[in-house]
């Protein structure tokens, strides 16, 4: 780069494309793009300049270098003469020259009142300066032919500088539905589990600067073993705040098992894998209305767009009410949702579905002077698949509802929820609570206060099985019950010295619904021996269902086979000696 950066390379490019990196959420949009566009063609090099006048400058850098750009200082900017300047951000100030510049929207449409970097009021989002419009350079990516006219009452210098492509972001997530299911999987979303996102623009009339406390709230009252819950923030929270700082204002929430989506990549993974949205005025919630999925409002800033397809949302979309019930209320956003509801909103917003990518090459081999290559243009990708997300609560508050089916049967519904927010747990003569912890839970004030305590890091042959229960119970003094996965079930051991193994029987389902894999975590095995200690039932030959909301499972509870180095006559005695029952 520079006048003497031909003495260096290794390509012979005939043209020079420069791409503006100024904040990560423009930077990203670019980089879905211009790959896509570009990929396979000798012709052209491609290097970054990093503007770092934005006030959400953080972590642009990091992100180039992560992905190996070539990346040069704005200031250099001036000393070369690229063929084109590509950009998602509208506020950057351009050398002067005679270099197109192309605008690329980095969200959707342009719904948003913003500060003005420039002075104390605001600006519309997307609008680019009056210097390259009034030098004709600058040409606007729109993705539906009304933005053209709103574009061109906000600023008349926009008049001919339009250009409808679609919009390939949009292209892109509906050819990632058929990875649905395997975004879901990556996400730890388990058959029978809904996944709710929770989606904010950034600013104090966002969602999470309105309510920043709702990933908890979720949290608190949704039953972990049928609920996940994701947060979409803005890159510009993560930049402006700092992750640190995100991350602390939402630890109790991390900690519940929260799904924190990384700011430059993975929202649109989450959004595909999601059965609701809960967002505001920002594009990923339009986005989640566009997919068909129901969406709910959690907040609707005043600085949206009055006129716009986003704004539209305000009135389409039901509100979520932070003094009332969650779940009551997001079920029945859910139950009334129809797949066209936001139809009128989604065709007000996008318009050439599925032919941006192809609509942007044949504008950006037009602004290089360039005939387009042969090999024709690749169709909209799915998004790759995420990397595992392997966050959960390590304490939990269970609830054990107990009742009986015709034949005498024991039925345990049980519903868990993250100790740290877990709220009030009163208990009935057939309502119980406890509390349950992982063996990595690090909170004292929790592993010392549990009635459970659990190992899921490896399944123990029996064996094994009652050397690591006994273990667990000597490392936790306090706990009254120690579960950890075993062959074909979970061995389960007592204060007292009684180990019971809890299975699935009879294949595991249960009334027509699906068995929960091939037997229960720990868990929910010491939660099955965790009833029959406060009702009192013998620990015998104990069959129950187990329910975690749609999911049921008949299990098998039964004293373990005695240890091979201690005879069941001698088990006997002991027990005998101890006052204990003699199953023990």
């Amino acid at each position: 780069m520079g006048p003497d950066a031909a003495r260096w390379r290794t390509f012979g490019s005939e043209r020079t494309v420069v791409v503006a990196a100024r904040t990560v959420t423009s930077l990203v949009r670019v980089l879905d793009v211009v790959p896509e566009v570009l990929h396979d063609d000798p012709r052209i090099t491609v290097v970054f300049a990093y503007d770092p006048t934005s006030a959400f400058n953080d972590g642009v850098l990091d992100l180039l270098r992560s992905l190996g750009c070539r990346t040069l200082p704005w200031p250099q900017l001036a000393e070369i003469a690229p063929d084109l300047l590509i950009s998602a951000s509208e506020n950057i100030k351009v050398p002067p020259g005679d270099y197109p510049v192309l605008v690329l929207p980095h969200g959707v449409g342009f719904h948003k009142q913003v500060p003005d970097s420039a002075g104390p009021g605001t600006r519309l989002s997307g609008l680019v300066h009056d210097d390259l419009l009034a030098a004709r350079r600058a040409w606007l990516a729109v993705s539906h032919p009304d933005q053209e006219s709103q574009l061109a009452a906000a600023h008349p210098g926009t008049a001919g500088s339009t250009v409808l492509v679609g919009d390939p972001c949009l292209d892109r997530l509906r050819a990632s539905v058929r990875w649905r299911e395997r975004y879901r999987s990556a996400l730890g979303v388990v058959p029978g589990q809904r996944l709710v996102l929770v989606s904010s623009t950034w600013g104090e009339e966002s969602l999470a600067g309105s309510w920043p406390g709702l990933p908890a709230d979720l949290l608190a009252q949704l039953p972990a073993d049928e609920f996940r819950v994701a947060l979409v923030l803005h890159p510009n929270v993560w930049s402006g705040h700092g992750a640190w700082q995100v991350r602390v204002m939402q630890r109790s929430a991390l900690e519940a098992g929260l799904i924190a989506v990384d700011p430059a990549d993975g929202w649109q993974q989450a959004l595909v894998a999601s059965d609701l949205v809960i967002g505001d005025h920002g594009s990923v919630t339009l986005y989640g209305a566009a997919l068909g999925r129901p969406v709910v409002l959690g907040a609707f800033g005043s600085e949206a767009v009055a006129g716009t397809a986003g704004y539209a949302l305000r009135s389409a979309a039901v509100r979520l009410e932070a003094g009332r019930p969650m779940r009551p209320q997001l079920e029945a956003a859910v139950a009334g949702h129809r797949a066209d509801r936001f139809a009128a909103v989604s065709a007000a917003a996008f318009a050439e579905p599925g032919q941006a990518l192809p609509r942007l090459r044949e504008l950006v081999y037009g602004l290089l002077g360039l005939p387009q290559p042969k090999q024709s243009v690749r169709g909209p990708r799915a998004f790759p698949i995420p990397a595992p997300d392997t966050n959960r609560a390590r304490s939990l508050m269970v609830h054990t509802s107990v009742a009986r089916g015709a034949g005498g049967e024991l039925r345990v519904e049980v519903r868990r929820f993250p100790a740290a927010l877990a709220g009030e747990t009163a208990e009935g003569e057939s309502a119980f609570w406890h509390l349950a912890c992982d063996v990595d839970e690090p909170d004292t004030r929790l592993t010392e206060s549990a009635a459970v305590v659990c190992s899921a890091s490896e399944v123990f042959p029996l064996q094994a099985g009652r050397q690591r229960v006994a273990s667990l119970l000597s490392d936790f003094p306090g706990a009254r019950i120690a579960a950890v996965p075993g062959e074909n079930g979970c061995t389960v051991g007592l204060r007292d010295g009684r180990l019971v193994h809890v299975g699935a029987a009879d294949g595991g389902a249960a009334d027509g619904g699906a068995a929960d894999g091939p037997g229960p975590d720990p868990g929910s095995a010491a939660a099955a021996v965790y009833v029959c200690l406060r009702l009192g039932t013998p620990l015998d030959i104990t069959p129950m269902v187990l329910v975690h909301g749609t999911r049921r499972q008949r299990l098998l509870l039964r004293p373990a086979p005695p240890s091979a180095d201690q005879p069941a006559v001698s088990r006997f005695r002991t027990a005998a000696a101890r006052g204990l029952p003699p199953s023990s």
